[in-house]
């Protein structure tokens, strides 16, 4: 079936999601997070994983292994996916569409990111820091499920209010 065939011209009246990544490296206990710089628009001066856009020519796998190596310039190993997010982020036409890998880092050794400040941080005392709204309902999704659990698939949306509603799906 060719691309005109597949529709993907016609975009009026749907919803589109634009593709990202979102990592949580592992070394040892401790995560390595992001705190984004201030004079970030998205997130500032809060905690969050390491990721980015998933280029045209990429698939999910391959964007977050380049986001990790351009972010932090480790190398990582048990690339997993643990997770898809559906986010609703007020835009009614377009929404993002999350997939939340786990990495182990082969080494602790990174290279500073011009997004923010990169630091290890212990699993018990990532709850002290000022984190990304969805981060203390995804880091236990992402890091504490077994190795061979299937992924979670998640939506999230803002209240009336501004808060977060992170809605699990159910498995099957």
């Amino acid at each position: 079936m060719g691309i005109k065939d597949q529709g993907v011209t016609e975009t009026a009246g749907r919803w589109l999601s634009i593709p990202r990544t979102l990592c949580f490296i592992t070394h040892g206990d401790d995560v390595l997070l992001l705190k984004r710089s201030p004079h970030q628009r998205i997130f500032p001066n809060r905690y969050n994983g390491v990721g980015g856009h998933i280029e045209r020519d990429e698939d999910p796998l391959s964007g977050v292994v380049r986001e990790v190596q351009e972010e932090t310039g480790l190398d990582v190993h048990d690339v997993r996916l643990r997770g898809v997010i559906h986010v609703d982020a007020g835009d009614p036409q377009i929404g993002i569409l999350v997939f939340v890998f786990s990495a182990q880092a082969n080494s602790r050794e990174f290279t500073d990111s011009v997004e923010g400040t990169l630091e290890w941080v212990a699993r018990e005392r990532v709850d002290e820091l000022p984190l990304v709204d969805d981060l203390p309902m995804l880091l236990p999704l992402a890091l504490d499920a077994p190795a061979d659990a299937p992924p979670f698939f998640a939506h999230t949306s803002y209240d009336e209010e501004d808060r977060i509603r992170f809605i699990l799906a159910n498995p099957l």
